[in-house]
């Protein structure tokens, strides 16, 4: 899959099939409309594409307004995304910067300017509730007269649902955030996973005598966050157990290395020894959460904070002993 940010780019499609979202998550829901995307896509003999936005436009709209809670939380990092796209078999994907600009288009400008100059749609595919252009003005009726008059298909796909439930980014979002990781895989098709590469830290973790894999979560309102019992894939030939924190780390100083920001942070149960003590850094590896352990929790000092550790450690132990056994 190529990736744009942008239009003007050599090598992006003059002619393509289009569907257009911020795919949070990259759930069964967006893999059916990608499926169809695809398939509409060889019929007429252009590319796949993916619109798609960074920032999302509802952070845009949080800071214009300094209303902080307008921002959805963060299911996936845009890495995330476009590997999920590229495994989806999507031929091209494109990013435009959600800005000021785009945010006043008319929707009329949005077809002629961005569908039509920007993508050469031939195609253009929807979720039953998109809208677009200024003021969310545009919907899908607008759309599809637009497509008549201008020379371009519409179509729209309804509701992805499972066991009756709507398959959304808010759905998943929701079962993130109450820790109900086994209702977010069945969302997504797929255990909910973070992945990036391997950053320094502040190696507390190495002092206490629980080395931990960092790993930066761009945003700063991931939708999951807390302990999570996990299986990290990248470092040995088969997934390696762990703990990891996913959050900002309330018992430890703010304005350390890591500046406040979002870390997943895992300690590997079993450390390959062929890796030694600094074989990671650098790799990209994906972390699977599959189970929640707890909240984030503040201790009151380094003692407090190895006895919590350890603790997390034989739990995950024993929930991986009695879940995971047959997996790896």
């Amino acid at each position: 899959m190529k990736v744009f940010r942008g239009f003007k780019h050599p090598g992006l499609a003059s002619a393509s099939a289009v569907t257009i979202g911020n795919f949070d998550g990259v759930h069964r829901g967006h893999q059916a409309m990608l499926a169809l995307l695809k398939g509409e896509a060889q019929q007429r003999g252009v590319a796949s594409v993916v619109l798609t936005f960074e920032p999302h436009p509802r952070d845009y709209f949080a800071e214009l307004h300094q209303k902080p809670d307008l921002a959805p939380a963060r299911v996936g990092t845009l890495r995330d995304k476009l590997e999920d796209l590229a495994k989806a078999g999507v031929d091209q994907t494109v990013v435009l910067p959600f800005d000021a600009r785009l945010a006043n288009q008319s929707p009329q400008q949005f077809i002629d300017q961005v569908l039509l100059q920007g993508l050469g749609a031939r195609y253009v595919l929807v979720g039953d509730d998109f809208r677009f252009g200024k003021a969310r003005a545009g919907d899908y009726a607008l759309l599809d007269a637009a497509g008549d008059a201008q020379g371009f298909d519409v179509a729209r796909m309804n509701s992805y649902e499972v066991h009756g439930l709507r398959v959304s980014s808010s759905a998943v979002r929701e079962a993130l955030g109450q820790g109900r990781m086994q209702d977010a895989a069945r969302l997504l098709g797929r255990p909910y996973c973070i992945s990036g590469h391997v950053v320094h830290g502040r190696k507390l973790g190495r002092t206490l005598g629980f080395k931990t894999l960092n790993l930066r979560f761009a945003h700063w309102k991931p939708a999951a966050s807390g302990i999570f019992v996990v299986l990290v894939h990248g470092l040995a030939p088969k997934p390696l157990r762990g703990v990891a924190n996913l959050g900002v780390r309330p018992s430890l100083d703010p304005t350390d290395v890591n500046g406040g920001r979002v870390l997943l942070e895992t300690h590997c149960l079993d450390w390959p020894a062929e890796l030694g003590a600094e074989g990671a850094y650098g790799k990209i590896i994906r972390v699977e959460l599959l189970h929640k352990l707890h909240d984030e929790l503040k201790y009151d000092g380094l003692e407090s904070l190895t006895k919590g550790i350890h603790q997390d450690c034989d739990d995950a132990r024993a929930w991986l002993q009695s879940n995971v056994s047959t997996r790896i």
